[in-house]
């Protein structure tokens, strides 16, 4: 096998770890072509690779650790509140069993923003075992540790998750017509047909980054976050801004576009028991412009 295939069946599980592992695009692709770049030299140098996916895949992880623990004191910089860099785009019409799971929850911006909570190796360890499903000794070897501490990381990680999404999430169809009622309710600022839309404990997250203007800490409870949207979509929209239905990290949200058709923002809705549980909403045009296809 050349290269350049081994390069096109193995880049699409490197870049759904880096990305899970950086929420950033920009850096996943540059973990990417990293590790590419070092399994191509190795090859150059005539070392056998028992194993290329296996190879990609360690080279990945443990460059994405690096670069996570490097991000984390730039976050701590940021003005604002930091959300993950989005994905913009349409899932394919006959998904696969493989990319469903691949695009399901655990590509959600809600999902990515509870794994900022954990360590790089913690992260690492829960990607590999839970989402991607890796034998532990695999996972361990990845992560350059043993079996039992790459338990006890896997089972610490999967407890943060679970404490904080305890209820049952919607299916793609519950979500796409709550989308649709959701837009027509905040395009029109309609007050009350919003706050029925909303869990009682709803939260509202905006990253502007410091380049455009945006609330900087999240606003909670349905009534403050039905306000903050009646008053802030209907706006955009008086400005020229179309609000559309999209697909936002694999699931339903909106997306605004300007009169050239140019991406301006984000709304990603987290949808858990038929209500909006929480929105994440990224404004940051350094983060719009690779929004990519999911």
């Amino acid at each position: 096998m050349t290269g350049a295939d081994l390069y096109g069946e193995l880049r699409p599980r490197a870049f759904a770890i880096a990305y899970r592992m950086l929420g950033s695009v920009s850096e996943a692709e540059d973990v990417v072509q990293e590790a590419f770049l070092r399994m191509h030299q190795t090859l150059e140098r005539d070392e056998e690779i028992a194993s290329p996916r296996a190879y990609v895949a360690t080279l990945v992880t443990r460059l994405a650790i690096d670069e996570l623990r490097s991000a984390r004191a730039r976050r701590e910089r940021y003005v604002g509140e930091w959300l993950p860099e989005p994905l913009v785009g349409r899932p394919s019409p006959d998904p696969t069993p493989a990319e469903q799971a691949e695009t399901a929850d655990s590509l959600s911006l809600a999902f990515l923003v509870l794994l900022e909570n954990l360590t790089p190796p913690q992260r690492a360890a829960f990607l590999l075992r839970e989402v991607f499903e890796y034998p532990y000794a695999e996972v361990a070897e990845v992560i350059g540790s043993d079996v039992d501490s790459t338990r006890h990381l896997v089972a610490k990680a999967r407890r943060h998750v679970r404490e904080r999404r305890p209820r049952h999430a919607a299916s793609r169809q519950q979500r796409e017509a709550l989308a649709q009622r959701f837009l027509a309710a905040a395009g029109q600022g309609d007050l009350r047909a919003l706050e029925s839309l909303l869990a009682r404990d709803v939260s509202l997250h905006v990253d502007g980054g410091g380049k455009v203007p945006a609330q900087r800490r999240p606003v909670h409870g349905r009534s403050r976050v039905a306000r903050t949207l009646a008053a802030g979509v209907p706006m955009l929209m008086r400005r020229g801004v179309r609000v559309e239905a999209g697909v936002v990290n694999g699931q339903p949200g909106l997306v605004a576009v300007d009169a050239q058709d140019r991406l301006v923002g984000i709304m990603a809705l987290d949808v858990v028991d038929g209500e909006i549980l929480a929105i994440h909403s990224v404004a940051n045009p350094d983060k719009l412009g690779g929004a990519g296809t999911v």
